[in-house]
Protein backbone atom coordinates (compact mmCIF):
# COMPACT_ATOMS: atom_id res chain seq x y z
CA UNK A 1 0.00 0.00 0.00
CA UNK A 2 1.47 3.28 -1.08
CA UNK A 3 1.84 5.76 1.56
CA UNK A 4 2.03 9.52 2.07
CA UNK A 5 4.77 10.81 4.67
CA UNK A 6 4.18 13.65 7.13
CA UNK A 7 6.60 15.61 8.69
CA UNK A 8 8.84 13.17 8.04
CA UNK A 9 11.24 12.25 10.48
CA UNK A 10 11.91 15.28 11.56
CA UNK A 11 15.18 15.17 9.50
CA UNK A 12 18.75 14.35 10.17
CA UNK A 13 18.42 16.34 12.69
CA UNK A 14 15.51 13.71 14.95
CA UNK A 15 18.51 11.28 15.08
CA UNK A 16 19.76 9.91 18.17
CA UNK A 17 21.50 12.61 19.61
CA UNK A 18 23.35 13.71 22.88
CA UNK A 19 22.16 13.74 26.35
CA UNK A 20 20.65 16.08 27.64
CA UNK A 21 23.43 18.86 28.77
CA UNK A 22 25.09 18.20 32.38
CA UNK A 23 24.46 21.38 34.71
CA UNK A 24 27.13 23.14 35.51
CA UNK A 25 27.86 24.20 39.20
CA UNK A 26 25.38 27.15 38.61
CA UNK A 27 22.69 25.60 37.22
CA UNK A 28 22.17 22.97 40.28
CA UNK A 29 19.06 24.03 41.53
CA UNK A 30 16.37 26.80 41.17
CA UNK A 31 13.33 27.32 43.23
CA UNK A 32 10.07 28.47 41.90
CA UNK A 33 6.35 28.95 42.75
CA UNK A 34 3.94 27.72 40.05
CA UNK A 35 0.28 29.32 39.85
CA UNK A 36 -1.79 27.18 43.06
CA UNK A 37 -1.14 23.70 44.99
CA UNK A 38 -0.31 20.43 43.28
CA UNK A 39 -3.36 18.82 43.94
CA UNK A 40 -3.51 16.05 41.16
CA UNK A 41 -0.44 14.87 39.50
CA UNK A 42 -2.09 13.08 36.35
CA UNK A 43 -1.64 15.57 33.61
CA UNK A 44 -4.03 13.19 31.13
CA UNK A 45 -6.46 13.47 33.98
CA UNK A 46 -7.50 17.37 34.43
CA UNK A 47 -7.89 20.41 32.57
CA UNK A 48 -6.10 22.27 36.19
CA UNK A 49 -2.85 24.14 34.37
CA UNK A 50 -0.52 23.40 37.87
CA UNK A 51 -1.30 19.83 36.73
CA UNK A 52 0.12 20.65 32.99
CA UNK A 53 3.20 22.52 34.02
CA UNK A 54 3.89 19.38 36.04
CA UNK A 55 3.25 17.36 32.97
CA UNK A 56 5.53 19.06 30.64
CA UNK A 57 8.37 18.18 33.53
CA UNK A 58 7.56 15.01 33.65
CA UNK A 59 6.69 13.86 30.52
CA UNK A 60 6.56 13.90 26.70
CA UNK A 61 4.52 13.62 23.96
CA UNK A 62 4.51 12.11 20.86
CA UNK A 63 3.49 15.86 18.89
CA UNK A 64 4.39 19.36 20.05
CA UNK A 65 2.97 22.77 18.78
CA UNK A 66 5.54 25.18 17.55
CA UNK A 67 4.85 28.93 17.55
CA UNK A 68 3.03 29.08 14.44
CA UNK A 69 0.80 26.23 16.03
CA UNK A 70 2.16 23.50 13.37
CA UNK A 71 2.40 19.73 15.09
CA UNK A 72 6.18 18.73 15.09
CA UNK A 73 7.36 15.34 16.05
CA UNK A 74 8.18 15.06 19.42
CA UNK A 75 8.36 11.79 20.48
CA UNK A 76 7.68 10.56 17.39
CA UNK A 77 9.96 10.49 14.47
CA UNK A 78 7.17 11.41 12.27
CA UNK A 79 4.04 9.83 10.56
CA UNK A 80 2.51 8.38 7.67
CA UNK A 81 -1.01 8.06 6.50
CA UNK A 82 -2.95 5.45 4.30
CA UNK A 83 -3.82 6.48 0.80
CA UNK A 84 -7.55 6.28 2.26
CA UNK A 85 -7.23 8.40 5.19
CA UNK A 86 -8.30 5.28 7.88
CA UNK A 87 -4.72 4.39 8.99
CA UNK A 88 -1.78 6.20 10.64
CA UNK A 89 1.53 4.91 11.06
CA UNK A 90 3.55 6.82 13.70
CA UNK A 91 7.01 5.25 14.45
CA UNK A 92 8.52 6.47 17.81
CA UNK A 93 12.37 7.76 17.25
CA UNK A 94 15.13 6.30 18.96
CA UNK A 95 16.64 6.88 22.55
CA UNK A 96 13.15 7.26 24.41
CA UNK A 97 13.42 5.79 28.48
CA UNK A 98 11.22 5.65 30.73
CA UNK A 99 12.50 7.19 34.22
CA UNK A 100 12.21 3.88 35.59
CA UNK A 101 14.86 2.40 32.81
CA UNK A 102 12.27 0.98 30.67
CA UNK A 103 12.15 1.65 27.20
CA UNK A 104 9.44 3.02 25.61
CA UNK A 105 7.47 0.90 23.27
CA UNK A 106 4.38 1.32 21.00
CA UNK A 107 1.74 -0.50 23.16
CA UNK A 108 3.11 2.24 25.90
CA UNK A 109 1.66 4.85 23.35
CA UNK A 110 -1.34 3.33 22.03
CA UNK A 111 -2.80 2.77 25.90
CA UNK A 112 -1.81 6.05 27.09
CA UNK A 113 -3.54 7.68 23.85
CA UNK A 114 -6.60 5.40 24.41
CA UNK A 115 -6.83 6.53 28.21
CA UNK A 116 -6.50 10.40 27.27
CA UNK A 117 -9.16 10.14 24.21
CA UNK A 118 -11.46 8.78 26.92
CA UNK A 119 -11.29 11.94 29.28
CA UNK A 120 -10.46 14.83 26.72
CA UNK A 121 -12.54 17.06 24.87
CA UNK A 122 -10.25 16.68 21.85
CA UNK A 123 -9.57 13.42 22.38
CA UNK A 124 -13.05 12.47 22.97
CA UNK A 125 -13.58 13.71 19.03
CA UNK A 126 -10.72 11.49 18.07
CA UNK A 127 -11.86 8.94 19.55
CA UNK A 128 -15.41 8.60 18.39
CA UNK A 129 -13.74 7.88 14.85
CA UNK A 130 -10.93 5.32 15.87
CA UNK A 131 -11.25 1.99 15.07
CA UNK A 132 -8.05 1.35 17.32
CA UNK A 133 -5.13 2.79 19.25
CA UNK A 134 -2.89 -0.32 18.36
CA UNK A 135 0.50 -0.95 17.53
CA UNK A 136 2.28 -3.22 14.97
CA UNK A 137 5.73 -3.56 16.53
CA UNK A 138 7.85 -1.80 19.30
CA UNK A 139 8.74 1.05 17.61
CA UNK A 140 5.48 1.41 15.67
CA UNK A 141 2.03 3.21 16.52
CA UNK A 142 -0.87 2.45 13.99
CA UNK A 143 -3.97 4.18 14.62
CA UNK A 144 -7.00 2.72 12.70
CA UNK A 145 -9.87 4.87 11.94
CA UNK A 146 -13.36 4.56 11.04
CA UNK A 147 -12.81 7.69 8.65
CA UNK A 148 -10.68 9.92 7.67
CA UNK A 149 -9.51 12.43 10.32
CA UNK A 150 -7.21 14.95 8.68
CA UNK A 151 -6.77 16.70 11.76
CA UNK A 152 -5.10 14.02 13.65
CA UNK A 153 -1.49 15.46 14.00
CA UNK A 154 -3.29 18.54 15.25
CA UNK A 155 -4.95 16.73 18.12
CA UNK A 156 -2.04 14.70 19.12
CA UNK A 157 0.01 18.18 19.72
CA UNK A 158 -2.40 19.70 21.59
CA UNK A 159 -0.77 22.25 24.08
CA UNK A 160 -2.95 22.53 26.90
CA UNK A 161 -6.00 21.24 28.80
CA UNK A 162 -5.58 17.18 29.49
CA UNK A 163 -2.48 16.71 27.68
CA UNK A 164 -1.71 13.45 25.22
CA UNK A 165 1.41 12.49 27.53
CA UNK A 166 2.85 8.89 27.19
CA UNK A 167 3.35 6.99 30.27
CA UNK A 168 3.61 3.04 31.17
CA UNK A 169 1.21 0.71 29.41
CA UNK A 170 0.44 -0.56 32.99
CA UNK A 171 -0.23 3.25 34.40
CA UNK A 172 -2.34 3.71 30.99
CA UNK A 173 -4.55 1.10 32.05
CA UNK A 174 -5.47 2.25 35.53
CA UNK A 175 -8.86 2.93 36.44
CA UNK A 176 -10.34 5.94 34.32
CA UNK A 177 -12.02 7.79 37.21
CA UNK A 178 -9.44 8.00 39.31
CA UNK A 179 -5.78 10.29 38.84
CA UNK A 180 -2.79 8.67 38.26
CA UNK A 181 -0.10 8.68 41.32
CA UNK A 182 2.76 6.92 40.17
CA UNK A 183 4.78 9.53 38.26
CA UNK A 184 6.98 7.32 35.64
CA UNK A 185 7.70 9.58 32.29
CA UNK A 186 10.15 9.48 30.00
CA UNK A 187 10.04 13.68 29.95
CA UNK A 188 13.92 15.93 30.90
CA UNK A 189 13.05 15.95 34.86
CA UNK A 190 11.74 13.05 37.47
CA UNK A 191 9.36 13.55 39.58
CA UNK A 192 10.85 12.98 43.25
CA UNK A 193 8.05 11.04 45.57
CA UNK A 194 9.91 11.64 48.58
CA UNK A 195 10.05 15.53 47.88
CA UNK A 196 6.12 16.10 47.27
CA UNK A 197 4.44 17.74 50.10
CA UNK A 198 0.95 18.51 49.03
CA UNK A 199 0.23 22.37 49.65
CA UNK A 200 3.65 23.17 50.21
CA UNK A 201 6.52 21.83 47.68
CA UNK A 202 7.81 19.56 45.13
CA UNK A 203 11.32 18.55 43.41
CA UNK A 204 12.27 17.64 40.09
CA UNK A 205 15.84 16.62 38.89
CA UNK A 206 17.28 16.38 35.95
CA UNK A 207 16.75 13.13 33.95
CA UNK A 208 20.51 11.93 32.54
CA UNK A 209 18.84 9.57 30.28
CA UNK A 210 16.37 11.79 28.81
CA UNK A 211 17.78 12.56 24.45
CA UNK A 212 16.44 15.92 23.53
CA UNK A 213 15.51 16.19 19.99
CA UNK A 214 18.41 18.48 18.05
CA UNK A 215 16.26 20.83 16.92
CA UNK A 216 15.89 24.53 18.37
CA UNK A 217 13.14 24.59 21.01
CA UNK A 218 9.88 26.24 19.78
CA UNK A 219 7.06 25.93 21.93
CA UNK A 220 6.23 22.52 23.09
CA UNK A 221 8.41 21.57 20.11
CA UNK A 222 11.95 20.94 19.50
CA UNK A 223 15.06 20.05 22.10
CA UNK A 224 13.93 19.98 25.54
CA UNK A 225 17.66 20.08 27.30
CA UNK A 226 17.49 20.34 31.16
CA UNK A 227 20.18 22.48 32.34
CA UNK A 228 18.99 22.97 35.51
CA UNK A 229 19.80 19.63 37.72
CA UNK A 230 17.22 20.00 40.26
CA UNK A 231 14.07 22.31 40.59
CA UNK A 232 12.16 22.94 43.96
CA UNK A 233 8.61 24.14 43.64
CA UNK A 234 7.24 26.00 46.49
CA UNK A 235 3.26 26.76 46.81
CA UNK A 236 2.86 30.41 48.14
CA UNK A 237 -0.54 31.20 48.07
CA UNK A 238 -0.16 35.12 49.65
CA UNK A 239 1.28 37.19 47.15
CA UNK A 240 3.32 39.77 49.00
CA UNK A 241 4.69 36.43 50.78
CA UNK A 242 6.31 35.35 47.44
CA UNK A 243 7.25 39.17 46.29
CA UNK A 244 9.01 39.46 49.53
CA UNK A 245 10.79 35.93 48.53
CA UNK A 246 11.97 36.65 45.08
CA UNK A 247 13.15 40.20 45.94
CA UNK A 248 15.34 38.48 48.95
CA UNK A 249 16.64 35.88 46.32
CA UNK A 250 15.00 32.88 48.12
CA UNK A 251 12.93 32.10 45.31
CA UNK A 252 14.12 32.51 41.34
CA UNK A 253 11.16 32.30 39.63
CA UNK A 254 7.18 33.54 39.91
CA UNK A 255 5.22 32.67 37.85
CA UNK A 256 2.09 34.52 38.01
CA UNK A 257 2.55 38.14 39.36
CA UNK A 258 -0.33 39.88 41.37
CA UNK A 259 -0.59 43.48 39.51
CA UNK A 260 -0.67 45.23 42.43
CA UNK A 261 2.95 44.17 43.12
CA UNK A 262 4.50 45.03 39.72
CA UNK A 263 5.79 48.16 40.22
CA UNK A 264 7.51 47.02 43.39
CA UNK A 265 8.97 44.59 41.53
CA UNK A 266 9.94 46.91 38.68
CA UNK A 267 11.93 48.54 40.85
CA UNK A 268 14.23 45.87 41.85
CA UNK A 269 17.57 45.92 39.84
CA UNK A 270 17.89 42.35 40.82
CA UNK A 271 14.37 41.14 38.75
CA UNK A 272 13.14 40.76 35.47
CA UNK A 273 9.46 40.96 34.95
CA UNK A 274 8.29 40.00 31.39
CA UNK A 275 5.42 38.21 29.70
CA UNK A 276 6.17 34.91 28.26
CA UNK A 277 2.93 33.98 27.00
CA UNK A 278 1.77 36.51 24.05
CA UNK A 279 -1.19 34.63 23.76
CA UNK A 280 -3.09 35.66 26.65
CA UNK A 281 -5.12 34.36 29.45
CA UNK A 282 -8.85 34.87 28.77
CA UNK A 283 -11.19 34.89 31.82
CA UNK A 284 -14.16 33.19 31.72
CA UNK A 285 -17.43 32.57 33.96
CA UNK A 286 -19.34 28.86 33.86
CA UNK A 287 -22.77 27.82 34.47
CA UNK A 288 -24.01 24.82 36.58
CA UNK A 289 -25.97 23.73 33.22
CA UNK A 290 -27.89 21.14 35.42
CA UNK A 291 -30.34 23.04 37.95
CA UNK A 292 -31.99 26.13 38.31
CA UNK A 293 -31.68 28.88 37.49
CA UNK A 294 -29.06 28.79 34.70
CA UNK A 295 -30.62 25.35 33.26
CA UNK A 296 -32.67 28.31 31.15
CA UNK A 297 -30.83 29.58 28.03
CA UNK A 298 -32.72 32.51 28.57
CA UNK A 299 -31.91 33.30 32.24
CA UNK A 300 -27.99 32.71 30.94
CA UNK A 301 -28.48 35.46 28.00
CA UNK A 302 -29.90 37.76 30.44
CA UNK A 303 -27.18 38.15 32.80
CA UNK A 304 -24.39 38.11 30.17
CA UNK A 305 -26.31 41.35 28.76
CA UNK A 306 -25.42 43.46 31.48
CA UNK A 307 -22.00 42.38 31.93
CA UNK A 308 -19.16 44.87 31.49
CA UNK A 309 -16.04 42.91 30.13
CA UNK A 310 -13.98 45.87 31.38
CA UNK A 311 -15.13 45.43 35.25
CA UNK A 312 -13.80 42.27 35.44
CA UNK A 313 -10.41 42.95 33.35
CA UNK A 314 -9.85 46.13 35.62
CA UNK A 315 -10.05 44.03 38.85
CA UNK A 316 -7.96 41.29 37.71
CA UNK A 317 -4.98 43.66 36.00
CA UNK A 318 -5.06 46.51 38.59
CA UNK A 319 -6.93 48.51 36.39
CA UNK A 320 -3.61 48.47 34.02
CA UNK A 321 -5.84 48.86 30.71
CA UNK A 322 -1.82 48.08 28.82
CA UNK A 323 -2.15 44.15 29.61
CA UNK A 324 -5.91 43.63 28.52
CA UNK A 325 -8.32 43.95 25.73
CA UNK A 326 -12.19 43.39 25.70
CA UNK A 327 -13.13 39.91 23.78
CA UNK A 328 -16.79 39.32 23.11
CA UNK A 329 -16.32 35.62 21.22
CA UNK A 330 -16.39 32.41 22.13
CA UNK A 331 -13.28 32.25 19.98
CA UNK A 332 -10.02 34.03 21.19
CA UNK A 333 -9.64 37.17 19.65
CA UNK A 334 -6.89 37.39 17.01
CA UNK A 335 -7.12 34.04 15.49
CA UNK A 336 -8.59 32.68 13.02
CA UNK A 337 -12.37 31.42 14.76
CA UNK A 338 -12.18 35.01 17.39
CA UNK A 339 -14.90 36.79 15.36
CA UNK A 340 -16.22 39.00 17.61
CA UNK A 341 -19.94 37.79 16.98
CA UNK A 342 -21.18 38.70 20.56
CA UNK A 343 -21.23 42.63 20.54
CA UNK A 344 -24.67 42.72 20.76
CA UNK A 345 -25.92 39.90 23.84
CA UNK A 346 -22.99 42.02 25.91
CA UNK A 347 -23.97 45.42 25.88
CA UNK A 348 -23.01 46.13 29.49
CA UNK A 349 -26.75 47.64 30.19
CA UNK A 350 -28.33 46.84 33.57
CA UNK A 351 -31.15 47.96 33.73
CA UNK A 352 -31.56 46.11 30.17
CA UNK A 353 -30.39 43.06 31.90
CA UNK A 354 -32.92 43.23 35.11
CA UNK A 355 -35.81 43.75 32.34
CA UNK A 356 -34.55 40.22 30.23
CA UNK A 357 -33.84 37.97 33.80
CA UNK A 358 -37.73 39.15 34.44
CA UNK A 359 -38.56 38.02 31.20
CA UNK A 360 -36.70 34.97 31.49
CA UNK A 361 -38.67 33.71 34.05
CA UNK A 362 -36.09 33.82 37.13
CA UNK A 363 -38.07 33.62 40.58
CA UNK A 364 -35.56 34.39 43.37
CA UNK A 365 -33.19 31.00 43.14
CA UNK A 366 -30.37 31.03 45.00
CA UNK A 367 -27.16 31.36 42.68
CA UNK A 368 -24.16 30.03 44.77
CA UNK A 369 -20.83 31.10 43.28
CA UNK A 370 -17.99 29.14 44.18
CA UNK A 371 -14.62 31.70 44.48
CA UNK A 372 -11.18 30.71 44.57
CA UNK A 373 -9.52 32.77 47.49
CA UNK A 374 -6.31 31.06 46.68
CA UNK A 375 -5.98 32.52 43.52
CA UNK A 376 -5.40 35.92 42.90
CA UNK A 377 -5.97 36.00 39.14
CA UNK A 378 -8.95 34.59 39.41
CA UNK A 379 -10.56 35.51 42.54
CA UNK A 380 -12.05 39.04 41.65
CA UNK A 381 -14.00 37.67 39.10
CA UNK A 382 -15.93 36.18 42.03
CA UNK A 383 -16.65 39.15 43.17
CA UNK A 384 -17.09 41.08 40.24
CA UNK A 385 -20.37 38.88 39.18
CA UNK A 386 -21.50 38.80 43.23
CA UNK A 387 -22.25 42.83 42.82
CA UNK A 388 -23.93 42.79 39.26
CA UNK A 389 -26.05 39.82 40.03
CA UNK A 390 -27.13 41.76 43.18
CA UNK A 391 -27.74 44.80 41.02
CA UNK A 392 -29.93 42.65 38.65
CA UNK A 393 -31.86 41.35 41.60
CA UNK A 394 -30.88 37.89 42.24
CA UNK A 395 -30.32 36.12 45.26
CA UNK A 396 -26.83 35.46 45.52
CA UNK A 397 -23.75 33.57 48.14
CA UNK A 398 -20.78 33.88 47.44
CA UNK A 399 -18.53 31.15 48.90
CA UNK A 400 -14.74 31.62 49.09
CA UNK A 401 -12.91 28.51 49.21
CA UNK A 402 -9.02 27.17 48.00
CA UNK A 403 -8.80 25.82 44.48
CA UNK A 404 -8.89 22.46 45.46
CA UNK A 405 -11.78 22.81 47.37
CA UNK A 406 -13.34 24.63 44.39
CA UNK A 407 -12.22 21.37 41.75
CA UNK A 408 -13.84 18.77 43.80
CA UNK A 409 -17.02 20.62 44.40
CA UNK A 410 -17.62 21.62 40.68
CA UNK A 411 -17.73 18.17 40.27
CA UNK A 412 -21.05 17.49 42.29
CA UNK A 413 -24.27 17.67 40.75
CA UNK A 414 -26.06 18.67 43.62
CA UNK A 415 -28.82 21.07 43.79
CA UNK A 416 -27.17 24.36 46.17
CA UNK A 417 -29.35 23.11 49.08
CA UNK A 418 -27.03 20.13 48.88
CA UNK A 419 -23.57 21.51 48.59
CA UNK A 420 -24.23 22.43 44.72
CA UNK A 421 -22.82 25.45 42.44
CA UNK A 422 -24.31 27.99 40.38
CA UNK A 423 -21.15 29.50 39.15
CA UNK A 424 -17.44 29.52 39.01
CA UNK A 425 -15.08 31.54 37.24
CA UNK A 426 -11.68 30.62 35.26
CA UNK A 427 -8.79 31.42 33.30
CA UNK A 428 -7.88 29.53 30.13
CA UNK A 429 -4.91 30.14 27.86
CA UNK A 430 -6.08 31.56 24.11
CA UNK A 431 -4.61 27.75 22.98
CA UNK A 432 -7.44 25.58 25.05
CA UNK A 433 -10.02 26.49 22.83
CA UNK A 434 -8.44 27.85 19.20
CA UNK A 435 -10.82 25.79 17.59
CA UNK A 436 -14.11 24.31 18.09
CA UNK A 437 -12.64 20.37 18.99
CA UNK A 438 -10.27 21.12 21.15
CA UNK A 439 -12.79 24.39 23.21
CA UNK A 440 -13.68 22.86 26.81
CA UNK A 441 -15.82 26.23 27.02
CA UNK A 442 -17.68 26.02 23.91
CA UNK A 443 -18.46 21.67 23.58
CA UNK A 444 -21.46 20.40 24.33
CA UNK A 445 -20.88 17.20 25.70
CA UNK A 446 -22.36 17.17 29.24
CA UNK A 447 -21.06 14.86 31.90
CA UNK A 448 -17.99 13.89 29.79
CA UNK A 449 -16.70 17.39 28.95
CA UNK A 450 -16.15 20.48 31.50
CA UNK A 451 -17.46 21.17 34.35
CA UNK A 452 -20.65 22.56 34.44
CA UNK A 453 -22.96 19.59 32.11
CA UNK A 454 -23.46 21.72 29.21
CA UNK A 455 -25.18 19.53 26.76
CA UNK A 456 -25.44 20.37 23.23
CA UNK A 457 -25.89 17.87 20.28
CA UNK A 458 -26.16 20.69 17.31
CA UNK A 459 -22.53 22.01 18.60
CA UNK A 460 -21.50 18.41 18.37
CA UNK A 461 -22.88 17.71 15.18
CA UNK A 462 -21.10 20.78 13.97
CA UNK A 463 -17.92 19.74 15.62
CA UNK A 464 -17.87 16.73 13.81
CA UNK A 465 -18.51 18.36 10.54
CA UNK A 466 -15.60 20.69 11.16
CA UNK A 467 -13.54 17.67 11.41
CA UNK A 468 -14.12 15.97 8.12
CA UNK A 469 -14.78 18.62 5.72
CA UNK A 470 -11.38 19.40 3.12
CA UNK A 471 -10.86 23.06 3.02
CA UNK A 472 -10.14 26.27 5.24
CA UNK A 473 -13.19 28.05 3.62
CA UNK A 474 -15.64 24.82 4.52
CA UNK A 475 -14.37 25.20 7.93
CA UNK A 476 -14.64 28.64 8.62
CA UNK A 477 -18.63 28.56 7.32
CA UNK A 478 -18.85 25.25 10.06
CA UNK A 479 -17.47 27.20 12.94
CA UNK A 480 -19.58 30.23 12.29
CA UNK A 481 -22.95 28.78 12.14
CA UNK A 482 -21.82 26.84 15.59
CA UNK A 483 -20.37 30.49 16.83
CA UNK A 484 -23.38 31.81 16.20
CA UNK A 485 -25.76 29.10 17.67
CA UNK A 486 -23.66 28.77 20.86
CA UNK A 487 -23.82 32.17 21.82
CA UNK A 488 -27.90 31.60 21.45
CA UNK A 489 -26.88 28.76 24.20
CA UNK A 490 -24.61 30.54 26.26
CA UNK A 491 -22.17 27.73 27.28
CA UNK A 492 -19.88 29.70 29.24
CA UNK A 493 -19.27 33.79 29.06
CA UNK A 494 -15.89 35.44 27.87
CA UNK A 495 -14.70 37.97 30.04
CA UNK A 496 -11.94 39.24 28.28
CA UNK A 497 -8.19 38.72 27.44
CA UNK A 498 -5.40 39.73 29.87
CA UNK A 499 -1.93 39.02 30.62
CA UNK A 500 -0.17 37.95 33.58
CA UNK A 501 2.92 38.76 33.65
CA UNK A 502 6.33 36.58 35.27
CA UNK A 503 8.96 37.58 37.45
CA UNK A 504 12.23 35.84 38.09
CA UNK A 505 15.92 36.47 39.15
CA UNK A 506 18.22 38.80 36.17
CA UNK A 507 20.40 35.89 36.48
CA UNK A 508 17.68 33.13 35.17
CA UNK A 509 17.73 33.02 31.16
CA UNK A 510 16.16 31.19 28.76
CA UNK A 511 12.72 31.57 29.43
CA UNK A 512 10.58 30.34 26.51
CA UNK A 513 7.92 32.20 24.66
CA UNK A 514 4.84 29.76 25.31
CA UNK A 515 1.61 29.21 27.03
CA UNK A 516 3.22 27.27 29.83
CA UNK A 517 6.40 27.76 32.13
CA UNK A 518 8.52 24.66 30.34
CA UNK A 519 11.69 23.88 32.48
CA UNK A 520 14.14 23.21 29.27
CA UNK A 521 16.23 26.12 27.79
CA UNK A 522 16.15 27.37 31.63
CA UNK A 523 19.74 28.01 32.78
CA UNK A 524 21.27 30.54 35.30
CA UNK A 525 23.45 33.07 33.22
Amino acid sequence: MRRRDFLAAGTAAAALGRPAIAATDSNKLMRYVPTADLSVLDPSWTTTQVSITHGYYVFDTLFGIDGTQTPRPQMAEGASVSDDGRVWTIPLRNGLTFHDGEKVLARDAAASLRRWAARDVYGQTLGAVVEAFGYQDDKTIRIKLKRPFPLILDTLAKPNGMLPVVMPERLANHDLAKPNTEMIGSGPYRFIKDAFVPGSSAAYERFDGYVPRQEKPDWGSGGKVAHIQRVEWKVIPDASTAANALMKGEIDWWEQVQPDLLPMLRKNPDLVVENFNTVGFFGTMRFNHLNPPFNNPAIRRAVRLGMNQEDYMSAVTGGDSTIFSSCKALFPCGTRYGEELGKAGMTGDVEAARRALDAAGYKGEKVVILNPADVPTIAPFGHVTYEYLRQIGMNVDLQSMDWNTLAQRRTKPDPVEKGGWSIFHNWWLGTSFINPAISPVLRGLGAKGWAGWFTDEKIEQLTDQWTTVATDQERDAVVHAMHLHALEMVPTVVLGRFYILTAHRKGLTGILEATSPFPWNVRWA
